[in-house]
């Protein structure tokens, strides 16, 4: 393949990016067809909450560990509560900067999204479950 020549159906954004494979015969670039799904609103909050704390020093569409810290503290305060102190940051931190590099990723930050989120519905099924066992050891009570 020459220099500068881009596979057949692999679409650019306006701004230069190579949208991923998945978006191949997409047609309308970077816009949406229609009106979005609730799912796919959330991904825009994700991206641009993302947006909101990796612009506010280095490089832009990173998050150094200054901003790791203050979008936890700011946008996930009830989901990692227990996420008080440096060294817990320090962890997290660690844990997420796969390459190593000293600053996060859109990627790399979405690993703490979907573990945020796997842990959360896991802990909505137990409290289903729990208000479940109840209700029913309740409803025992009453009927004997």
């Amino acid at each position: 393949m020459e220099m500068g020549m881009e596979p057949v159906g692999r679409e650019m954004c306006p701004h230069g990016k190579k949208l991923p494979a998945v978006w191949d015969g997409h047609r309308g670039g970077c816009q949406t067809q229609g009106p979005l799904s609730e799912l796919e609103k959330a991904i825009d909050v994700i991206i641009d909450v993302f947006h909101q704390f990796s612009r506010r020093e280095g490089d832009k569409d990173t998050l150094t560990k200054k901003e790791l810290k203050l979008l936890i503290e700011k946008q996930l305060a009830n989901y990692l509560k227990h996420v008080k102190n440096q060294a817990s940051i320090d962890q997290i931190f660690k844990d997420l900067d796969g390459n190593k590099d000293q600053q996060l990723s859109f990627g790399e930050v979405m690993l703490l999204i979907m573990r945020v989120t796997a842990a959360t519905h896991e802990h909505l099924h137990f409290c289903e479950d729990q208000q479940h066992q109840h209700q029913h050891q309740h409803q025992h009570q009453h009927n004997h």
